[in-house]
């Protein structure tokens, strides 16, 4: 199984601020079943002790310890934001991925997702393509490797 399909992409997405984008990012996975409702409320929390923009216009919402019980299954969703939303003081995010992993899942997602979005020119396509396949296939690639 990946861990994201396009029921856990948004495209062309708008938020109010940096929580509306959270939210938005967390009900993907919430809808999607890689979730309970109730770990959104850990993404909102983990964001306010620590930010989690990684740079490019990207940032990785994800919960905290105390919400693994309500992860049932990895996942990540990508919420994309082309007018961006503002993050940090002047740092725009256009990209929203969040996280949901089990056990120690996250260090093969986070290596991924690394890799994927250090280059400016990726992140910046993905942060306005229209085709969710792009997204799928820059950020699925752990799928892509076990075949």
């Amino acid at each position: 199984m990946s861990i994201l399909s396009e029921n856990r992409i948004q495209l062309q997405a708008t938020a109010s601020d940096k929580s509306d984008a959270i939210r938005q990012a967390g009900m993907l996975l919430v809808n999607s079943g890689c979730v309970k409702p109730g770990y959104v409320d850990g993404m909102l929390a983990r964001e306010e002790t620590m930010s989690t923009y990684l740079g490019n216009g990207v940032a990785i919402p994800h919960g905290q310890f105390e919400n693994i019980a309500d992860i049932v299954q990895t996942g990540i969703s990508v919420l994309q934001l082309p007018e961006g939303v503002e993050w940090e003081e002047g740092e725009m995010a256009h990209l929203i991925i969040g996280i949901a992993a089990q056990s120690d899942d996250h260090i093969s997602i986070l290596s991924n997702l690394a890799e994927a979005i250090e280059d400016e020119d990726v992140a910046a396509e993905l942060a306005q393509t229209n085709d969710p396949s792009v997204i799928l296939s820059y950020l699925n690639r752990e799928a892509v490797e076990e075949l």
